[in-house]
């Protein structure tokens, strides 16, 4: 069972790079998600170690900067909520 997943993951796989290489549009939204992912995680880096929520520490993990990457300014809002509630 674990052949026919790792074969369907890898033809996958393989037919998403088929159609992001043949698609100039596909590079253009590629840069733009790396971007975003990238400008994610430095602004929560970068919030972490400024001190700018004292008290606050966010973090860096796939959830985070998938909630910042997504909503942006509003992600990084909701996180600090909902950590200040958990608090």
């Amino acid at each position: 069972m674990k052949a026919v997943w790792l074969t369907m993951f890898i033809g996958s796989i393989s037919l998403l790079l088929i159609v992001l290489l043949r698609n100039r549009l596909s590079w253009r939204w590629v840069k733009g998600f790396a971007l975003h992912l990238v400008l994610a995680s430095a602004l929560l880096y970068v919030l972490n170690y400024s001190g700018l929520v004292p008290g606050m520490y966010i973090p860096l993990n796939p959830y985070t900067i998938g909630t910042v990457v997504a909503l942006g300014i509003p992600g990084i809002a909701l996180i600090v909520g909902a950590q200040w509630i958990a608090l």
